[in-house]
């Protein structure tokens, strides 16, 4: 297998142990953002869905209401 990194190509075989793991850790590390930014969008969803029934459940009103 072969990877790109500043332009560069590199065999993993050919790669030091050290190199590996620092490989390793970061893989993890992508697959563990790219999980914790899906979180993220499922949060969001939840939080605009629960906005608008809080705006459902209120009394209109002349004044609009901020979320921070």
């Amino acid at each position: 297998m072969k990877i790109t990194i500043d332009n560069q190509e590199y065999e993993v075989d050919n790669m030091s142990d050290e190199a590996k793991a620092q490989l390793t850790s970061l893989q993890f590390v992508d697959g563990e953002l790219a999980r914790l930014q899906a979180q993220v969008a499922v949060y969001q969803t939840a939080r605009n869905g629960y906005a608008n029934a809080l705006r459902a459940a209120l009394p209109p009103a002349g004044d609009t209401i901020q979320f921070s």
